[in-house]
């Protein structure tokens, strides 16, 4: 994000300044879907690094190709939720579901959503290498 300075300075000059989703018009629920894939996408790599498993490995364990793990691991457009989640699991990690009564007040973000929001997802991977 541009740096508060140089966003006033641009906002001065007539420029109107947002990030991508802005760009692409992207909704609420766009913009949460694909934060929980980029976020799987990451937890799928470090779960499958903290497990000592290559991209063909990890590959075999889900009878996939080493080609399709990447297009997983870079939460590419064609791959949807459930591969994700199933490489995840399979490289070692956790997927735990907590309901609103279980989460932490100070875990509750505050967002157009705020009150309505009934599960959150939680991903835990091994951190022993």
């Amino acid at each position: 994000m541009v740096e508060t300075n140089k966003r006033k300075a641009l906002v001065a000059a007539g420029w109107t300044v947002g990030d991508a989703e802005d760009f692409l018009e992207m909704s609420e629920v766009e913009r949460q879907l694909l934060d929980a894939r980029t976020q799987m996408a990451a937890a799928v790599r470090e779960a499958r690094a903290n497990s000592n498993l290559s991209q063909k490995e990890l590959g075999k364990l889900l009878k996939t190709s080493q080609p399709r793990i990447a297009k997983i691991e870079r939460a590419a457009p064609d791959v949807s939720l459930d591969p994700l989640i199933r490489a995840f699991v399979a490289a070692g990690g956790r997927l735990d579901v907590q309901s609103k009564s279980d989460i932490p007040k100070s875990a509750k973000r505050k967002s157009k959503t705020a009150g309505k929001v009934a599960k959150r997802f939680i991903l835990e991977s091994s951190t022993s290498k």
